[in-house]
């Protein structure tokens, strides 16, 4: 999801005081005993051969091509593990 630089500005503008909050339950106690850290999952720079044609093709995908590459990946390393 994109959001313009003018409608983040419009929503940075709101002044707290005018934001309903009131369906957002408090957090009690409870809620903190049971949370538990995720810590998020690192990505490391590598140096990586790919065919030219493979890469020009995410490439063409516009912005984000390395990510969308990861998220090719990881699709994969996860359909491998829940066939093991």
């Amino acid at each position: 999801m994109t959001i313009s630089a003018k409608r983040l500005q419009e929503i940075n503008d709101i002044p707290d005081e005018s934001i309903d909050t009131s369906d957002i339950p408090e957090l009690d106690d409870n809620f903190w005993e049971k949370a538990k850290l995720v810590e998020p999952i690192t990505k490391k720079a590598i140096s990586l051969r790919v065919d030219s044609d493979v890469l020009e093709w995410f490439k063409n995908q516009g912005k984000g091509y390395q990510s969308l590459i990861n998220s090719v990946l990881r699709s994969y390393v996860e359909h491998q593990i829940k066939k093991k």
